[in-house]
């Protein structure tokens, strides 16, 4: 079955534009704070145009990668648009990598120049692992410089030891300060929106083997507009957006950075989820969008501190990165009053696919609909040239004008991505007779037990609705006669108490006999991505060196 594409505009042009426009128009509107400093529309794209300048001054020009190993602060929103104003391409890093990584995603992009913060701990890695590579520069951004006056001169004089110091003229490094010496404006480049490369956005993908998708600036800009329409955002009156999410992450740089943009809303980005401070700051800023994971909406609902706190300005949230339980969409709904809805995507489709419509039917469990100009088609797991009808599982694929161009110098992996012109997600669903997609499971978490496929998801919702249950995750462990057999794992809502046995026997009335666990394990915490959502890869290890497997 597939989902009709909707008759809409989308051409997404260079993705400067969308900074660019809202210069224009909001010049005077705060577009950006940061622990206390604000800039405005006008600031900003002044500093963006700068920074431009000086990177072509370093020789950055049309394709030169370059690339971001930032936490949030203001400099990821700089040079993010900077880099693509002189003609180049970004490339994100992700910061907490370790030097190994950091060096492989190097060799394989061929980034020549990095941008990095001047903590000791990300320069450090960023250099050794620059060391004899296509890395020409690294470029030297003081957190000093994006702080209020008095919180900058405390941060370089109390946290000396956690700052990186190089010499000036070693014909390495660069400063920040170097690159805003020189002309206002860059030399304007010609942006072929359709087949330039704005980004490579690395991912595992369903290998596990870290690939750089190739976002072109159509792909990214028609996936911002494409949002902004489905999600109603203009109607829902986004004005203000926390900036939490890591903007390397392609999710947060859509619904974080660039759709905050185009509607002329300001960005408040925190380095670090701290409970409190974020619960400060949606009282005192009023922010009306909070993107988010799963686990930052469990944390919320779990929060004693947030009786009695106003969050009413919170009009809609996003959620993505993991599947959303019911329970935990339902409970943040009725704490806030906010709308929070689930969308759904994946890197190399910049990445927004489905989502739900805040104004429109929400479905529980369901990722939502297509997005406007969107296929979704399910294919057939044995025989992936068959498309399946409504209420039939099977591999969802994708069709749209926000998928990647390709996998960057990887054309057996880019060929392999694709059936009949639509891209792989390597996702498990079934779409509805309404066109609202359901997802079940990755296809490489599918549980195969006694022969029967069960997907954790499905043990993992409804644990959820175990009182008790704070966040829960389901793998498939070894058995002597399935094969295979589902274990859960859980954390408890804080004040809480649960046996093993006493959610073992919950589930009896929940799932089915083939999909209950061997065991439940209870644990004080249970492991997470560098983006917050719970990984399941840590627990199927340990199962391993259990068994010797």
């Amino acid at each position: 079955m597939t989902q009709a594409a909707e008759a809409v505009d989308l051409r997404g042009g260079p993705v400067p534009d969308i900074l660019d426009r809202s210069v224009e128009r909001y010049t005077a509107r705060r577009a950006l704070t940061f622990l206390g400093r604000a800039w405005t529309y006008g600031e900003l794209g002044a500093l963006v145009d700068r920074v431009a300048a000086g990177l072509q001054a370093q020789g950055v020009g049309k394709g030169t990668k370059v690339g971001l190993c930032l936490p949030n602060t203001p400099y990821s929103v700089i040079f993010f648009f900077a880099v693509m104003k002189a003609g180049g391409t970004v490339v994100n890093f992700n910061p907490l990598y370790v030097e190994r990584e950091i060096a492989g995603q190097i060799a394989d992009s061929g980034v020549a120049m990095m941008v990095v913060p001047d903590l000791k701990m990300i320069h450090g890695k960023v250099l050794a692992a620059s060391q004899g590579t296509s890395v020409k520069r690294i470029v030297m951004c003081p957190l000093s410089g994006v702080l209020p006056a008095m919180k900058g001169m405390m941060y370089t004089l109390l946290r000396r030891a956690e700052q990186a110091r190089v010499k000036a003229g070693d014909g390495l490094h660069i400063f920040f300060r170097e690159l805003l010496a020189g002309p206002a404006r860059p030399t304007p480049v010609v942006i072929d929106p359709a087949r330039d490369i704005a980004l490579l956005q690395y991912t595992g993908g369903t290998t596990g083997i870290p690939k750089g998708a190739m976002l072109t600036h159509d792909n990214v800009g028609t996936n911002t507009r494409q949002v902004i329409l489905h999600a109603d955002c203009e109607r829902m009156g986004v004005k203000g957006v926390v900036g939490l999410l890591p903007l390397f992450h392609v999710f947060a740089m859509q619904t974080v950075m660039l759709i905050p943009l185009a509607l002329g809303a300001v960005i408040h980005l925190m380095p670090r989820f701290e409970r409190g401070r974020l619960i400060d700051l949606i009282e005192r800023e009023r922010p009306t969008m909070l993107p988010g994971v799963p686990t930052l909406y469990t944390a919320l609902n779990a929060a004693p501190e947030i009786a009695g706190r106003d969050l009413s300005s919170l009009t809609l949230s996003i959620c993505g990165g993991a599947p959303l339980p019911h329970e935990v969409r339902t409970t943040f709904e009725a704490l806030t009053g906010c709308k929070l809805v689930e969308g759904y995507g994946l890197s190399e489709a910049s990445p927004v696919v489905t989502a739900g419509q805040p104004l429109g039917v929400v479905k529980p469990d369901s990722v939502g609909t297509p997005l406007p100009g969107t296929v979704i088609e399910i294919r057939d797991l044995e025989d992936p040239h068959r498309i399946l009808g409504p209420g039939q599982k099977g591999e969802v694929t994708v069709r749209g004008p926000q998928v990647m161009a390709g996998y960057y110098n990887r054309p057996r992996e880019t060929a392999d991505a694709f059936i009949d012109g639509a891209l792989r997600t390597g996702d498990v669903g079934y779409l509805d007779g309404d066109g609202y997609l359901f997802l079940l499971d990755r296809i490489k978490d599918v549980i195969i037990s006694g022969g029967f496929n069960v997907y954790p998801r499905t043990i993992e919702e409804a644990l959820y609705r175990h009182p008790a249950v704070a966040e829960a995750v389901a793998i498939g462990v070894p058995d002597s006669y399935r094969g295979e057999a589902p274990k859960a794992f859980v954390t408890l809502r804080e004040g809480a108490s649960a046996s093993p046995e006493e959610l073992l026997a919950f589930l009896e009335g929940e799932v089915s006999k083939v999909e209950m666990p061997k065991a439940v394990e209870i644990r004080s915490n249970l492991p997470k991505s560098l983006v917050g959502k719970l990984s399941k890869k840590e627990l199927v290890e340990e199962e391993k060196a259990k068994t010797g497997s």
